[in-house]
């Protein structure tokens, strides 16, 4: 599972992420998609630690917590929805 992080600074990178929730444990993966047509950070990102509790210790500190000048939206990411995209309508 990983943690959905929203409301991020548009200058956040995948560095200052890690650097952030390394304090809670390992820092497996963080993601930080990218509008396609500008390139541009999309405002939120993931970060996948190491266990379900180091998650639940990361969620419980920084949700509503400021950083960068934003208060936080950190919790359980949920699955991606199949939002289909190019089939034939039926």
């Amino acid at each position: 599972m990983s943690i959905y992080v929203g409301n991020l600074s548009y200058d956040v990178t995948d560095s200052d992420l890690t650097t952030t929730f390394a304090e809670y444990g390992t820092v497996k993966r963080v993601q930080l998609p990218t509008d396609r047509e500008t390139g541009r950070m999309r405002g939120f990102g993931f970060v996948e630690m190491g266990s379900d509790e180091e998650e639940e210790a990361a969620i419980q500190a920084l949700d509503g917590a400021e950083w960068m000048g934003r208060d936080l939206k950190v919790n359980k990411a949920k699955p991606r929805e199949n939002r289909g995209g190019g089939g034939s309508f039926r």
